[in-house]
C-alpha cells in the first residue's frame, strides 16, 4: 500500500506559522540590536578623529542613542521570551565583515558610512518589519525614525565637498561600496535566517516579484541620499 501522507490540521499548521513568525520577530531584534552596537563602536571610534570638539560631542551624543536603542530591543525581547545575546548571535559575522570592508579612511568616509551604510541597513529593517506584530513594528519604526543627525551629516559631507571638489568622485565610489556591501550581507541575513526570510517573503507564502521590488526599493533610496549628499544626479 502506497504510504499515507498526513495533512497537518488547521491548528498544528496555525501553530507552526506562529512560531515561525515569533523566530522572526526575534531574529529581527536581534539584527536591529547588534547593529546598534557595532553602530556605537563606529560612532565612537569616528568621534576621536572628529576635527571639533562641537563634532567629537555631537557623534558622542549619536552613539549614546544606539545605546538606548539597544536597550530597548532588549526589553522587546525579554517580552517575547527572547534573550538579548542569544537573539544577536547569528548576526556576529555579516556585521563583522560589513565593517571589516568599510572602513572609512577619513572623516567624511566616516560621516557617509553612518548616513549611508546605516540608514541601508535601517530600511531593510524596515521593510521586513511590515510583517511583525503591531507591538514590536511600533518599537522598530520609533527607533528606525531617529534620523536627527541627518542634517549634520549632509551639511559637512557638502562642505568637505565644497571645500575640495576633488573629493566627491572618491565619495561617490565609497558610497557605492557601502550599498554593495550593505546589499550583499542583507541578501546573505535574508537566506541564512528561515525567520527573517519567512517574513521578508510574506505571510502568504514566497513572492519573488515582492522581494524583488523590496530591494529595489531599497537602492532607490540610496540614490536619494546619495543626492541629498550632492554625489548623484
Amino acid at each position: 500500500m502506497p504510504d499515507v501522507i498526513e495533512v497537518p490540521d488547521e491548528p498544528a499548521r496555525s501553530a507552526a506559522a506562529g512560531e515561525e513568525l515569533r523566530t522572526g520577530t526575534v531574529d529581527l531584534l536581534g539584527a536591529i540590536a547588534y547593529g546598534a552596537l557595532t553602530a556605537y563602536e563606529r560612532l565612537a571610534q569616528d568621534g576621536a578623529g572628529a576635527p571639533t570638539l562641537a563634532d567629537k560631542v555631537t557623534l558622542a551624543t549619536m552613539a549614546g542613542r544606539q545605546v538606548d536603542h539597544l536597550e530597548r530591543v532588549r526589553d522587546r525581547l525579554g517580552e517575547l521570551g527572547a534573550d538579548l545575546m542569544e537573539a544577536m548571535t547569528p548576526f556576529h559575522r555579516a556585521f563583522d565583515d560589513f565593517h571589516a570592508h568599510t572602513r572609512p579612511k577619513d572623516w567624511l568616509e566616516g560621516l557617509m558610512w553612518v548616513y549611508v551604510g546605516s540608514g541601508f541597513a535601517d530600511d531593510f529593517y524596515a521593510e521586513v518589519a511590515t510583517h511583525v506584530d503591531p507591538a514590536t513594528r511600533a518599537l522598530v519604526e520609533e527607533v528606525l525614525s531617529d534620523t536627527r543627525h541627518d542634517d549634520f551629516v549632509v551639511e559637512h559631507v557638502r562642505a568637505g565637498i565644497e571645500a575640495d571638489p576633488r573629493v566627491a568622485g572618491r565619495l561617490a565610489l565609497w558610497g557605492r561600496r557601502l550599498v554593495g556591501e550593505a546589499l550583499s550581507q542583507a541578501q546573505r541575513v535574508a537566506v541564512d535566517r528561515a525567520g527573517l526570510t519567512t517574513l521578508l517573503m510574506g505571510a502568504e507564502g514566497v513572492d519573488v516579484v515582492a522581494v524583488s521590488r523590496t530591494f529595489s526599493r531599497l537602492v532607490e533610496n540610496h540614490a536619494a541620499r546619495l543626492r541629498r549628499l550632492g554625489l548623484q544626479p
